[in-house]
């Protein structure tokens, strides 16, 4: 399984940004799929799930309702809405995959085995 994430940029605070992944690779390998996030300085943290099959969907608490996680089957990719975006999103957001995480491992970064290379969101006026 491969990943490539793109769309990340400079916004300024209060705007939206859409963040692509692009999976390519055997489908049952990528059945659960995230994205995180590394602010500068600090760990990698939970942001976003989804189950590639069902779309059941969870959210870190710090963006449910602003964060939209989806994909799109035909284009094999992933996607992030972010929109009223904060100075403290600032990060590089990362996708990840697995062929299988149990509900209850799926914020934890030790449960995803593919990675994307990260692509960097600075909200900054």
């Amino acid at each position: 399984v491969q990943l490539q994430a793109s769309g990340g940029g400079l916004v300024q605070p209060g705007g939206s940004l859409t963040l692509s992944c692009e999976v390519s690779g055997r489908a049952d390998s990528r059945r659960d799929m995230a994205w995180f996030r590394q602010p500068p300085g600090m760990e990698r943290e939970f942001v976003a799930h989804i189950k590639w099959a069902s779309q059941n969907t969870a959210y870190a608490d710090s963006v449910k309702g602003r964060f939209t996680i989806s994909r799109d089957n035909a284009k094999n990719t992933m996607y992030l809405k972010m929109n009223g975006l904060k100075s403290e999103d600032t990060a590089v957001y990362y996708c990840a995959a697995d062929p299988y995480v149990i509900t209850s491992q799926r914020r934890s970064v030790q449960a995803y085995i593919y990675w994307g290379q990260g692509t960097l969101v600075t909200v900054s006026s």
